[in-house]
């Protein structure tokens, strides 16, 4: 075991001096020696615990900066955050201590690539592509992606120290996620060697044919290149052209995809290899020295015109500029021949260039856009560049949401997304019937608004019925359309219950359902069309009883008299509020009877504070009710002269009224004796009864009780929605 350690250790050491010679290469000295700081911050940590597992951590880690620093071109802050953000994601280091010593940017780098959600896209039959914007909405600094891009091709090349599960994850997650998004960003090679490891990976047997076909056939390609290039070498150093030239073999994959898609063979496949000119160019000269090489090249070999393509004119959408050509050597083989600067060629090589749209890949605007900020930036070769992450925040799709079903599968929805939501979003029956969801194995309400990668279980009821309050709260169309679309439904089929009780009391009466009558009874209660009138009839807020002697004058065609407009509109209109200066009597019955009894009445319990009328019965003297009493249009309708105005002016601290409250929320254990403590101990207020119901995970019920007035009720109303698990409290009339 000993030995062991010292091996590793030197393996640790050697890839440390291979880091401080990149840096030197690419970093000011000063940074450098940040990195170095780095190294000893996370060796220390390494060498702190008898444990392996931290010099592997410190292994890893410096070869994934390599790649970082080498092979993606990041600056010094990412590399010293890839030094160690394994370590904080394996609890070995503080980032209260790395803030301290390196900065709060190094640490937010660190706190999001050590907490990326992983994601199972192998059990999801959601798009790759929503899992591409979830994994990026997770990160406010773009540096984050290309760490995790560069972690990612470390992870691939040692890929087969996994099980094989894992690998198989690895592998799916990477072709879903990481190598697109390398392809996006225009990092041709780290995608390239990122499909080859899938590939590898996944399909073994075809991987190492094509492989070996490549290096059964490498001496006679390589021939084949020198034999080109030679007389090419030739000619362009008489013409005075400064370059480099040099042969690039297809990748693995690559050449399988070409022959998967044109249903090819290896040794059909001509463009196996290319030869690539590379002109050093000043850049006013760069469109006519490419030109001048292609000149040269398709005079010496017989030119495909049908494969020429002229992206230095007009460039590809992404960028990329190059002349390519496909000529015919003396042996009888295609060649394909690229022609570029040095400028054109580290923007193609070195991940400058979006494949993306070059690929014909469908992408959305608002990512696109970020991944243009990125390269704009990738683009000025300067490491600086992306040093201040306030010009690459993730705002462009910060309108989107990602959250899973308990499938796995993946589903996009507005920022402010609610459970209510996320249930239409499944199915129109789950959001009707929806009374909360599980969000992470925890119960919410309906209410509740998602955030990216919650896993959400919707929970629904039989009984549950659409609420018109619920539009207040969702956020989507969808959501917002079913509900109305239920609402709707539901008054339609209670207009129906209603239609029919309107004709059965009608056949009892003698008079004819007709189009007539209904019209007439329509215009009489001044509404809009039938349906209101059948479902007011349904609801019982029309009585039937009392209508019949009108109904019978109007199937006479006899004159009746037209009521004022049924609402609580029109009684404001009739009763309108006093200014009454406060005395002794509780409540004042019209100017000129403050002194007549008067009764509370029991169908809508008027308390102190709420807008009241008077009320003259025939044998019970004088009701008070509230203006939005249940009974208050049919009393306008039919009594409108015995409505009399009515005003509190005063109370003792010795009276209290009577009224209920129906609670609604997650059944939680305490939950009624939270309820109960609020209302008796904290607001002092005295209860008649408790009924309440549970089931699924949630109650409902109501509570009868006592207040002093309505600011009484409302301070109580506002005490119980605070109570954790406590979803609706409304104000209800009760008996």
């Amino acid at each position: 075991m000993k030995k062991v350690k010292v091996i590793l250790k030197e393996n640790i050491l050697k890839e440390y001096r291979k880091l401080i010679r990149l840096c030197r290469d690419s970093i000011h000295p000063t940074n450098t020696e940040l990195v170095r700081q780095a190294f000893t911050f996370a060796y220390e940590a390494a060498n702190s615990c008898d444990d392996k597992n931290t010099e592997q951590l410190l292994f890893d880690s410096l070869r994934i900066s390599q790649i970082v620093l080498e092979e993606i071109g990041l600056g010094t802050i990412p590399v010293v955050s890839a030094i160690m953000y394994r370590f904080v994601k394996a609890g070995k280091l503080s980032t209260v201590l790395i803030e301290k010593e390196f900065g709060k940017k190094v640490v937010t780098i660190i706190e999001e690539l050590a907490t990326i959600k992983q994601y199972d896209t192998l059990q999801s039959n959601s798009s790759a592509e929503n899992f591409r914007k979830l994994f990026l909405s997770q990160i406010t600094d773009i540096r984050v992606v290309l760490i995790k891009l560069a972690d990612r091709l470390y992870q691939m090349r040692t890929i087969f120290l996994h099980s094989i599960d894992k690998q198989k994850k690895i592998a799916r997650e990477t072709t879903d996620i990481y190598a697109p998004l390398a392809h996006r960003l225009g990092l041709y090679n780290l995608k390239s060697e990122l499909d080859d490891h899938v590939m590898r990976c996944n399909d073994p047997l075809t991987y190492n044919t094509i492989l070996q076909k490549l290096q059964d056939t490498a001496s006679k390609r390589n021939k084949l290149i020198r034999d080109f290039i030679a007389p090419v070498k030739k000619e362009l150093l008489q013409n005075g052209i400064d370059f480099d030239i040099k042969g690039r073999t297809k990748s693995v994959y690559s050449i399988w995809n070409k022959m998967h898609k044109l249903n090819l063979e290896f040794e059909e496949v001509y463009d196996v290899f290319a030869i690539r000119v590379i002109i050093h160019s000043e850049s006013k000269n760069e469109k006519i020295d490419c030109w001048k090489v292609f000149s040269i090249i398709t005079n010496m070999y017989t030119p495909n015109l049908e494969r020429m393509r002229d992206w230095i004119t007009v460039p590809k959408a992404n960028g990329y500029e190059a002349l390519h050509t496909t000529v015919h050597e003396p042996g009888g083989k295609w060649v394909e021949v690229q022609i570029r600067t040095q400028r054109m060629d580290e923007i193609a090589e070195k991940g400058f260039a979006a494949h993306w749209i070059y690929k014909g890949q469908t992408s959305d605007d608002g990512l696109d856009k970020l991944m243009n900020r990125m390269r704009e930036a990738l683009e000025k070769s300067d490491p600086h560049a992306l040093e201040s992450p306030e010009h690459f925040r993730m705002a462009d799709i910060s309108n989107e949401i990602f959250v899973f079903t308990p499938a796995g599968d993946l589903r996009q929805l507005p920022v402010n997304s609610t459970v209510l939501d996320f249930a239409f979003d499944i199915h129109s029956d789950v959001g009707n019937t929806c009374v909360g969801a599980k969000i992470n194995n925890k119960n919410v309400p309906i209410r509740q608004e998602l955030k990216n990668g919650d896993r959400v279980e919707i929970s629904t009821s039989k009984i549950q019925r659409p609420k018109s309050d619920w539009l207040e709260f969702v956020v989507t169309s969808k959501a917002k359309t079913k509900i109305k679309q239920a609402l709707n439904e539901e008054v339609m089929a209670e207009a129906e219950t209603g239609k029919e009780t309107l004709k059965r009391r009608l056949r009892n009466w003698k008079v004819p359902f007709n189009d007539k009558i209904i019209n007439d009874i329509i215009k009489y209660l001044k509404f809009k069309n039938a349906i209101d009138l059948y479902y007011l009839i349904a609801t019982n807020k029309i009585d039937l009883t009392q209508l019949k002697e009108v109904i019978v004058k109007l199937n006479k065609n006899e004159p009746v008299t037209a009521p004022e407009k049924i609402g609580s509109a029109s009684l404001e209109k009739v009763i309108p509020s006093l200014s009454i200066k406060p005395e002794e009597a509780l409540i004042i019955i019209d100017e000129k009877t403050d002194k007549l009894d008067y009764k509370l009445s029991k169908c809508c319990n008027p308390i102190f504070g709420d807008d009241i009328y008077g009320f003259v019965t025939v044998n019970a003297g004088i009701k008070i009710h509230r203006l939005n009493c249940p009974n208050a249009s049919q009393m306008l309708q039919k009594y409108g002269y015995r409505i009399i105005k009515a005003r509190w002016i005063g109370t003792d601290s010795k009276t209290f009224f009577k009224t209920g409250l129906k609670v609604k929320g997650m059944d939680d254990i305490g939950i009624l004796s939270r309820i109960t403590d609020v209302i008796s101990k904290d607001m002092k207020v005295n209860v008649q009864s408790v009924n309440l119901d549970s089931g699924n995970g949630y109650f409902e019920g109501i509570i009868k009780l006592f207040v002093k007035d309505t600011q009484h009720l409302d301070a109580l109303v506002n005490k119980l929605l605070k109570l954790k698990g406590v979803e609706n409290v409304i104000r209800v009339d009760v008996i």
